[in-house]
């Protein structure tokens, strides 16, 4: 069956995180996602580990379900061809600055002129009606300034990055979003637009969902912070041979779990059936917590928290993923044979669709795989691709093929 975005196409027009992975959301939703990429790629082909050169990992991991043709957007021909793709796709995602895209005449206004209903997506690291409009934002940037990298030192540490590109992929879910959005909003009223989203912003309103806290009322009724999630220990507990996540999260948790740790004297302690007092002593119970369960075997502590019906979890580490048996039972990680890097294991599309399921069709694309069938179907001849690939416009990068001379990148 196809997936819910079957017949949509999308020109990916994105590097890294921030946008890739934005694509790749659309295109596990079914949604035909052409890539075009400059002569060097996508940065993250260069990052390894990788078995061979342009396919690293996190390339792999963002950007499947596509295809990919080289362009050299500087050129001429490069910026014709990019505009008579347009004039067939249904949006356009592009984390090049708009400054830049206009000045290529690949912008906005030169997109709708050749498809007046596309709807075309502008990622931005900030908005551009304010004063960092200009400005370059990368994901350590934005964990800083929206207050994620605080929000790490809790009330009196300081402020430390959370070891994930966090802000790439969270910003990622709201391009996707936003894209759906303006679809559907096409759909309805026939009218396509210009999307932006901007990193900063998109954070912001992320973080400040519960740290807006006392700052949420005027006059403000305390400090930013939500205080369950900045005190010291609301971290994974340590055992006696391992590291559990416990969250007595209720009255009824609370008590069920001194009930069986033995602590008669906090059954009716205000800090535990009241939960005003709850929220504002939270830290002191979490200390408490960890102090408890320190001489716990995991196994042991793990059943006692399932017999107690408190939400527990074992903390896991990234390579036990796999072998978990949950994960296997729902098939979250399948194997493939790629045609260049043989066996990779990559994790599936998490949501379900009873009727129009998303699923793996396309395995990340080597750079320019489908420059040569992409170009087929734009309409141009065998005489006019020979002559794009020989000027280093384009790329035939099938596997077999042998490479021209590497010319100038795209912008």
């Amino acid at each position: 069956m196809a997936g819910p975005l079957d017949g949509v196409r999308i020109l990916d027009v994105t590097t890294v995180g921030y946008g890739p992975y934005a694509c790749q959301i659309l295109g596990d939703y079914g949604a035909e996602v052409i890539k075009v990429e400059s002569r060097e790629g996508d940065i993250t082909r260069g990052i390894s580990p990788f078995r061979n050169a342009g396919m690293g990992h996190f390339f792999l991991m963002a950007n499947r379900n596509k295809r990919s043709i080289v362009l050299d957007l500087k050129t001429a021909p490069g910026r014709e061809i990019f505009l008579k793709l347009v004039e067939t796709m249904d949006a356009v995602i592009c984390s090049i600055r708009p400054a830049a895209m206009d000045r290529l005449g690949l912008g906005y206004d030169d997109c709708r002129a050749v498809n007046p209903k596309i709807v075309y997506v502008a990622l931005v690291g900030f908005g551009q009606s304010g004063p960092y409009a200009k400005r370059p934002a990368y994901d350590d940037v934005i964990q800083g300034m929206s207050g994620m990298a605080h929000m790490q030192g809790g009330r009196v540490g300081p402020p430390k990055f959370v070891n994930a590109s966090i802000c790439d992929k969270i910003c990622s879910q709201v391009a996707a979003h936003s894209t759906l959005a303006a679809l559907f909003s096409r759909d309805r009223t026939g009218r396509g637009q210009l999307v932006e989203v901007p990193m900063f912003e998109a954070m912001v309103g992320f973080n400040l969902v519960e740290h807006h806290s006392g700052q949420t009322f005027e006059p403000p009724l305390g400090p930013a912070g939500y205080e369950r999630a900045m005190v010291e220990y609301r971290r994974p507990y340590a055992t006696a041979d391992g590291y559990v996540c416990a969250l007595p999260y209720n009255t009824k948790q609370w008590r069920a779990f001194f009930s069986f740790m033995k602590r008669d004297d906090m059954m009716d302690d205000p800090r535990v059936v009241d939960p005003k007092a709850r929220s504002e002593k939270i830290g002191e119970l979490y200390e408490l917590v960890a102090q408890l369960v320190k001489d716990w075997k995991t196994a042991d502590l793990l059943a006692a928290l399932k017999e107690a019906d408190i939400p527990h979890g074992e903390a896991a580490r990234f390579d036990e993923l796999a072998d978990d048996p949950h994960m296997q039972a729902v098939g979250f990680f399948e194997t493939f044979e790629h045609p260049s890097e043989g066996c990779i294991k990559l994790t599936s599309p998490p949501m379900k669709f009873s009727e129009t399921p998303p699923d793996i069709r396309r395995l990340p694309a080597m750079l320019g795989e489908h420059s040569v069938e992409i170009l087929r179907e734009a309409g141009y001849s065998e005489a006019q691709i020979s002559q794009l690939l020989a000027e280093d416009i384009s790329l035939d990068g099938r596997a077999g093929i042998s490479q021209p001379a590497s010319g100038p990148p795209a912008a």
